[in-house]
């Protein structure tokens, strides 16, 4: 019955990969037609072998600032992972510290980035200021999916570590963190994706203040130049680095939780 459902796996996942690649070579070839019939000149909109024609020209520029912003982004999403998952188990001990500090968790995601930024930039170094962004959009999906996951442990099993008298620190670490695992890593893939948005927000906006370095500052300084062709070139590379930040953090998922979790066992039909 393995060998049959890992024979059943295999196309599905080959479709699974084949179907958004053929997608996206239709996309680019539309994109090809599009900008050769009607003869659109590269500073409205470059076609895709342009573009990849400046993503090698320019690539020390590119790869170095891309660089800075990856190392900014992952600094940032580390930081909210630790952060967010410490101060869930807090919350899931102290309800106190629950009722006290979770309405300021939301405040900090609901207020927009875009407005954070700048007064970040006058009052920290820069740096630190698109450090501080990339924290504060990657924080709260952290804490809230951890704090989902554990306050939502079976209670009976819950019952059963009581009536064999564990101590809150093995009920926490026996029942309530390995039931919270996929939670936990469905908050980080999420915040991955906006580790990036917040750092890329935040570099802009030093950008407009004619400071930066990092990827996003260089699409900054492109538009600013009409360099349509750059632009799309630091593009492609920003979403190759989110796509990456994805599916390093599904991968890791997939390898904790495929032997136990629903989520990612393979079903026999």
């Amino acid at each position: 019955m393995n060998g049959f459902a890992g024979s059943l796996a295999r196309p599905e996942a080959v479709l699974r990969i084949a179907l958004p690649l053929v997608l996206l070579a239709l996309g680019i070839l539309a994109w090809h037609l599009v900008v050769e019939l009607n003869g659109i000149p590269p500073y409205v909109l470059p076609g895709p072998m342009r573009v990849a024609r400046t993503l090698v020209g320019d690539w020390p520029a590119l790869s170095a600032s891309l660089l800075v912003t990856l190392v900014t982004t992952l600094q940032g999403f580390a930081l909210a992972a630790a952060g967010g998952i410490c101060l869930a188990v807090l919350f899931n001990q102290s309800r106190l510290m629950e009722y006290s500090l979770y309405p300021y968790a939301v405040i900090l995601q609901v207020t927009p980035v875009v407005a954070i930024a700048p007064l970040l930039l006058i009052y920290l170094p820069q740096h630190l200021a698109v450090l501080a962004c990339a924290w504060i959009v990657a924080f709260f999906p952290v804490l809230a999916n951890t704090t989902l996951g554990l306050n939502s442990v079976d209670h009976n099993l819950a019952d059963l570590f009581r009536l064999c008298h564990a101590s809150r620190w093995q009920t926490l670490r026996y029942l309530k963190l390995p039931a919270a695992l996929p939670y936990i890593f469905a908050g980080l893939r999420i915040a991955g994706g906006l580790a990036l948005i917040g750092a890329v927000v935040a570099e802009i906006a030093a950008g407009s203040a004619g400071a930066g370095s990092g990827l996003a500052y260089r699409i900054a300084e492109s538009g600013y130049r009409l360099e349509i062709p750059r632009m799309f070139a630091a593009l492609v590379l920003l979403a190759l680095t989110g796509i990456a930040i994805y599916f390093a953090l599904a991968l890791l998922s997939h390898l904790m939780l495929r032997r136990w979790h629903e989520s990612a066992v393979i079903r026999e039909p």
